[in-house]
């Protein structure tokens, strides 16, 4: 705490003390601070810090669950909506995750999620979000329907003249992961395609890219991430949002995976990446949360 009674701004002990605690201990931290000083430790900060760091910052003062609730939040007020964000959070997330972070919207905006979301989309891509806002997928393995489940979705899409889009969003919105991994293997023998072949052929625009979404977190979350955090920083630019939002929400969840992961996908290390394309503060906080350097 010795960094925030002398708030000169020493960004380096900043940087190291929220890194190197949990989310947790940070709204310890929180908590102290404010019966020490009587103000909010996240509102000086942000009166010290700038830019990127600062946003980092605050993301990392952030509990999970809020934290998610807030990038909802952002992605559907105003002026068009950030899919990208909706696609991410909804399609990654447990049901567990999804109850509390319907239940914490109400609580932070008194308003229903569910509600604002079909405001702010329409069609499939609508339909499929609301499936996954209900957090109610199938539990465990249904044998006798994994060879019927592939038969319909290739009846739906490679076997016929235009989609039933209908059947893919059924299919892949409300069976298990692991049921669905066992569909891919399945739907791969009879079609001659993986799954996500398919979708990119068969759909389009919002719903493609969440139906994508949902497959590859099916597959598996880790490498779903590994590969957001590539698209966030390949080409010219960085996504800068989705790299903080990325980093932050999984740093205590799964990024030794995301890592392994990276390093197998894109044949570099996502330590690496990082040091390439970020600079500064930021850059060092950033690596920090990745972990060791397995470059």
């Amino acid at each position: 705490m010795v960094f925030v009674v002398a708030i000169g701004t020493d960004e380096d002990s900043i940087m190291k003390l929220l890194t190197s605690r949990s989310n947790s201990q940070r709204q310890q931290i929180k908590a102290a601070y404010k019966t020490l000083h009587g103000k909010d430790l996240v509102g000086d900060l942000q009166g010290e810090l700038g830019g990127k760091f600062e946003t980092l910052v605050v993301a990392l003062m952030t509990p999970p669950t809020l934290y998610d609730v807030t990038s909802l939040r952002n992605a559907i007020k105003g002026a068009g909506t950030d899919e990208k964000v909706l696609i991410e959070i909804l399609s990654s997330r447990t049901a567990q995750q999804v109850k509390d972070i319907t239940a914490a919207y109400r609580q932070e905006y008194n308003k229903n999620l569910e509600d604002d979301v079909t405001g702010d989309t329409s069609g499939h891509f609508r339909r499929l979000l609301v499936i996954l806002l209900q957090a109610s997928r199938q539990q465990g393995v249904q044998e006798g329907n994994i060879e019927t489940d592939a038969q319909t979705l290739f009846s739906a899409g490679e076997r016929k003249f235009g989609t039933d889009e209908e059947q893919f969003i059924t299919i892949l919105g409300n069976r298990s992961a692991e049921h669905l991994r066992r569909v891919f293997a399945a739907y791969m023998k009879l079609a001659g395609y993986e799954m996500e072949e398919s979708v990119k052929r068969e759909t389009s625009g919002g719903l493609r890219d969440l139906l994508l979404a949902v497959v590859k977190c099916a597959r598996s979350v880790p490498a779903y991430f590994a590969e957001t955090l590539y698209n966030s920083m390949k080409g010219a630019g960085t996504d800068d949002q989705t790299l903080i939002r990325v980093m932050v929400s999984r740093s205590e969840v799964d990024m030794l995976d995301i890592r392994a992961d990276y390093r197998r996908l894109f044949a570099k290390s996502l330590h690496s990446a990082i040091q390439g394309d970020t600079s500064g503060d930021y850059r060092k906080a950033l690596l920090l949360l990745c972990g060791g350097n397995d470059a």
